[in-house]
């Protein structure tokens, strides 16, 4: 149960100079609960019962009750004031999946904070306790609906303790953000040939030393360094490449997708990175706007998603 607010009458929480923020006392909503409404009804029924009667034990026990239920509202209140959050680490994602947001909450004082709960406004709530002077980290995840910069939605903390009665909440927003990467695209020939350069050293991988990696087939190459195990299970035809690092260079170039909507040409790119990273394959970046050198490895492969997920935004 929680109350419509318009959007212009909201009062969040922000995140300051460090990243983090903190709940004031001016930031939390409170509400009676379905228990909380019908324990409201129950005390107007003593009450008029009460004076009906004029029965003292009967107004003792509804003053009592109603003592009670004040009392639970300033806890429930106090178990979100001065709680800190602030974004932790979240890794990059692929447009389509879920992005995973990590929030620290900590609790300065020196008293406990049970039955803390945290959601995103389309997502199910995460619960946990807090002990005095301690942090807890939670995981919150949304759907990556587009490449590029994802922030972080605007969060929900909120409590039912102690007894159920009142639900208090208050809205955070949080300056954090995940990076998407494009969708990889399927397994599909390019329409021109791949750029390839060779290597300043030795036998430009087709040598008979050390096996080294993948590349795509060209003609000319031999059968016997074709990989048939993976044209059986239907990925294409790749050559065997052998000499260490004296391997040839892939250059995964914008042009070599012509006629592709600005989307699909990098959700193409996307997925040549990626077989190029598995086949182990030193590979270079061309967009309009970027060139990333040759390299081969999972930092190459990082440089080139995030080029890939950030391009056409202003940096």
């Amino acid at each position: 149960m929680r109350l419509k607010i318009p959007e212009r009458f909201i009062r969040r929480c922000r995140s300051d100079g460090r990243g983090g923020a903190t709940v004031g006392a001016q930031q939390i909503y409170i509400i009676p609960t379905r228990q909380g409404l019908g324990f409201a009804l129950l005390l107007l029924l003593m009450w008029i019962g009460s004076i009906n009667y004029a029965n003292n034990l009967g107004f003792l026990l509804t003053f009592l009750l109603a003592g009670l239920g004040l009392v639970a509202m300033l806890h429930t209140w106090r178990n979100l004031l001065g709680l800190t959050l602030r974004p932790g680490h979240s890794a990059p994602v692929f447009k389509g999946q879920q992005a995973c947001f990590e929030i620290q909450i900590s609790n300065s004082r020196d008293i406990e904070r049970p039955g803390v709960l945290l959601n995103f406004a389309a997502g199910d709530p995460v619960a946990g306790d807090l002990a005095p002077h301690s942090e807890q980290t939670f995981s919150l995840t949304t759907r990556a609906e587009r490449r590029g910069r994802l922030p972080m939605p605007r969060c929900t903390l909120s409590t039912r303790y102690p007894l159920g009665l009142l639900y208090a909440w208050s809205y955070l927003e949080l300056a954090g953000e995940v990076l998407v990467y494009p969708a990889p695209g399927p397994h599909t020939a390019i329409t021109s040939q791949p750029s390839y350069q060779p290597s300043p050293h030795g036998d430009k991988g087709v040598g008979s030393d050390d096996f080294i990696g993948l590349r795509s087939y060209r003609p000319g190459d031999s059968p016997r360094q074709i990989d048939w195990k993976a044209q059986a299970r239907e990925q294409g035809l790749h050559t065997k490449q052998f000499g260490g690092d004296r391997a040839d260079l892939l250059w995964i170039d914008w042009e070599h997708y012509p006629g592709m909507e600005t989307e699909s040409r990098l959700s193409a790119l996307c997925r040549a990175v990626l077989e190029a990273t598995e086949q182990h394959q030193a590979f270079g970046l061309r967009l309009p706007n970027l060139e990333l050198k040759p390299a081969r490895g999972d930092a190459q492969r990082r440089a080139a998603l995030a080029a890939l997920a950030l391009f056409g935004e202003q940096t």
